[in-house]
Parts: C-alpha cells; structure tokens; sequence
C-alpha cells in the first residue's frame, strides 16, 4: 500500500485528489494539511511513502516544506502539485530532491500511474515537461557545465546513452525502445548512474546532464 499525505490550501482541490487516489486499491491516503507546517508534522508523525505538495501556499511553502521533508531522517517521496506558470521554485524544489511534478489538470489515470511510478523509485515529469523545465530553468554557466561534464565523466559509454534519453524526459520503457534494451537494462543503468554520481532521483542526474550542455 502506498501511504501518501495530500497538501494543498484548497479544499477543494484537495477532495479532487482524494477520490482520485482512493479509487486505486494500492494508494492510502492517510493525511491531509493545508500547508508547508501541515506537511513536515504530518510526515513526522505517520510516515508516509509519498507526500503530494502544492507550491504556492500560505504561510509555509512548498518549496521550504519539500527542502524540510527531504531532510527527514525516514524521508518521503515529494512531488510537487502546480499549473506549470512557475518560475525558479520548481527548478530549486527538484535540485533539492523533490522527486517531480505534476500538474493540477493531470488525468486521474496519469495521477494514478505516476503515483505508482514515483514510489517504485522513479521520479516523475512529463517529456514535454521535462523538456520545458530544462530549457527555461536550467540554463548553465560556463563554469558549472564544465564542472557538470567533470562529474559525468565516471559514467560509461552506454550509461551516458541511457542518462540522455533520462534527460529528454524518456521513460525506462521509451528509452529502452529507442536503444535496442529491455526495460529491465534501462532501469539498471539508471540505478547505476545515481549510484556514481551519488545522486537520489533521475531528476538530479537529468539536470546535471543539462548543465553539461548533453541536451
């Protein structure tokens, strides 16, 4: 069962996730809050697998709730709700370990599925998404793409293949058909590459391949 905590200062849009959510036999929802506070108590006390926070919010944010949950000592998976009209908040949220995003207006199917993807491990963003991310928030100076290179270059041959199809926002199952592997190989060499570059989400990896100019 994936134990998941929704926050959101709207109640309503809060009730929408929740009936979402609670049509899946395999999600729980076991807490609800209405901010940042509301996000690091409730994940101190019941410890869920996944925590479903919005950015924009009175008095705490998202963005510090995400940076303080993170931090937990049993951290959960964060992701991030918002329509996509943000600025550098999403950008820092990720580089801080927020596992993804997902827009508001997400298909009860997709909502589902990602929920099932991102507590498997996987961080999750739309290709389209992931591509507009980049190109707006990622923008790397000189010395950080040289630095981003520095670090990549631990990576072999074929892990640099698959970090790429990563960073064009590929699922494992879309990489592995546009490089002659099974999923199952995908999903290794990705173990693999956040393992060197001591990273803890694709996400991360994804990023810094961009400052190295790879995409």
């Amino acid at each position: 069962m994936i134990r998941t905590i929704l926050i959101d200062d709207e109640q309503l849009v809060r009730s929408g996730l929740r009936m979402i959510l609670d049509s899946a036999e395999d999600i729980e929802v076991v807490g609800e809050g209405a901010d940042g506070e509301d996000a690091v108590r409730l994940a101190r006390e019941l410890a869920p697998d996944l925590v479903l926070l919005d950015i924009r919010m009175p008095g705490v944010d998202g963005l510090t709730a995400a940076g303080e949950l993170v931090a937990l000592a049993d951290e959960p998976k964060v992701v991030l709700l918002t329509t996509f009209d943000l600025d550098e908040y999403v950008h820092q949220a990720l580089r801080a370990g927020a596992v993804g995003f997902l827009l508001k207006d997400t298909p009860p199917r997709d909502l589902i599925a990602a929920v099932r993807t991102i507590s498997e491990g996987n961080a999750m963003l739309a290709p389209t998404v992931t591509k507009r991310l980049l190109e707006r928030f990622a923008t790397p100076a000189p010395d950080s793409a040289a630095r981003a290179q520095q670090r990549l270059e631990v990576l072999s041959g074929r892990e640099r293949m698959v970090l790429v199809a990563v960073t064009r926002g590929l699922s494992n199952a879309e990489a592995g058909r546009e490089l002659d592997m099974r999923e199952a190989t995908v999903k290794a060499h990705v173990s693999r590459i956040l393992a060197k570059l001591e990273m803890t989400n694709r996400v991360q990896a994804a990023i810094l391949a961009h400052d190295a100019g790879w995409a």
